[in-house]
């Protein structure tokens, strides 16, 4: 008679809500905004092309010379003969150049 009144409707009812409510707060708090953040980066991953400067995870600023499947090769200052291949993924910004305010100087 006891566990009857422990496991009654309405307390499965509320332990059932709160399970669901938890769940979508997780979903909503963690799982949706990293796939958000997936798609940007696969936007960005995207629109790189040769010429574009980029800033690396590691906080190096180089141009992007050849782009391969998975692999960038980058140029880092004016050393033509400091050229990196590097993962695709480790590419954290992009900047397109600026070809209008080229023409005007």
């Amino acid at each position: 008679m006891l566990l009857s009144n422990v496991f009654s409707s309405g307390a499965i009812t509320m332990i059932l809500f709160y399970v669901v409510l938890f769940g979508g707060m997780i979903y909503f708090l963690t799982i949706r905004p990293s796939g958000k953040e997936k798609k940007q980066r696969e936007a960005l991953y995207a629109s790189m092309k040769p010429g574009d400067s980029v800033l690396t995870t590691s906080g190096f600023y180089g141009v992007i010379i050849d782009i391969m499947d998975n692999t960038v090769i980058v140029e880092f200052g004016n050393n033509r003969n400091c050229r990196i291949p590097m993962q695709r993924e480790s590419i954290q910004a992009v900047e397109k150049p600026d070809y209008a305010r080229t023409e005007e100087e």
